[in-house]
């Protein structure tokens, strides 16, 4: 995690310190006792996870599994769920790609209005035929966008979302051993402004509730 992300994660960190102290002092001062705590305050529009403060989403072109080039403000007045990912995962990428396709199918007709990119975290082992292969078995191959290019494509989209990726080399000619990455999920919403952010975490309830508040404008 870079300075980026980590500054806005700290700052949100210090927010929920001040007024769960604040709230505690209070209680004390007027001799008063409580079992419970005051909740971290939600973002604005009380979406579900991290406050990124509506920062605005830096744009970027890729290929998707079909060799379409896709940019993320093609996808304006659309929420935006922007994931990273690689096909040859042994664990937590499957999990993450179960959870979208559960969100996808909560959301019903709505699914049509909400675009989701998955970026791959290896240049080397995430092929067309793989990354199709891995959209069928977790059934988000009419869903979602999954983008895949060089390292040199890929790079600066993985530094200007505070994402750490070590892929094998670009010399090896496929990976299927692991690859350490960064597990982020950005909310952006119909105006491309990032909103909130969520770790392999979280559960297709929060992100479905999410994604129905940006849909409800």
């Amino acid at each position: 995690m870079n300075w980026r992300l980590a500054s806005r994660l700290s700052v949100i960190t210090l927010a929920a310190l001040v007024v769960v102290f604040v709230a505690l002092w209070g209680l004390r001062a007027s001799g008063q006792a409580t079992s419970s705590i005051p909740p971290t305050p939600t973002p604005q529009g009380g979406l579900i996870g991290s406050d990124l403060g509506e920062t605005a989403a830096p744009n970027f072109t890729l290929t998707d599994q079909n060799g379409k080039p896709i940019s993320l403000a093609q996808f304006r007045g659309k929420p935006v769920v922007l994931t990273f990912l690689y096909t040859h995962c042994p664990d937590e990428c499957p999990t993450i790609a179960n959870k979208l396709a559960i969100v996808m199918h909560n959301l019903g007709k709505q699914a049509q209005q909400v675009a989701v990119l998955a970026v791959s975290t290896d240049p080397t082992g995430d092929t067309v035929a793989s990354v199709i292969h891995f959209s069928q078995v977790h059934h988000m191959l009419p869903y979602w966008h999954y983008l895949i290019g060089t390292r040199a494509q890929l790079s600066p989209v993985w530094k200007d979302y505070a994402v750490y990726a070590n892929p094998a080399p670009t010399a090896v000619v496929a990976t299927t051993g692991p690859v350490d990455h960064t597990l982020a999920i950005y909310v952006i919403d119909q105006q491309g402004r990032e909103r909130v952010y969520l770790d392999n975490g979280f559960t297709p309830a929060q992100l479905t509730t999410d994604l129905q508040k940006l849909l409800k404008g």
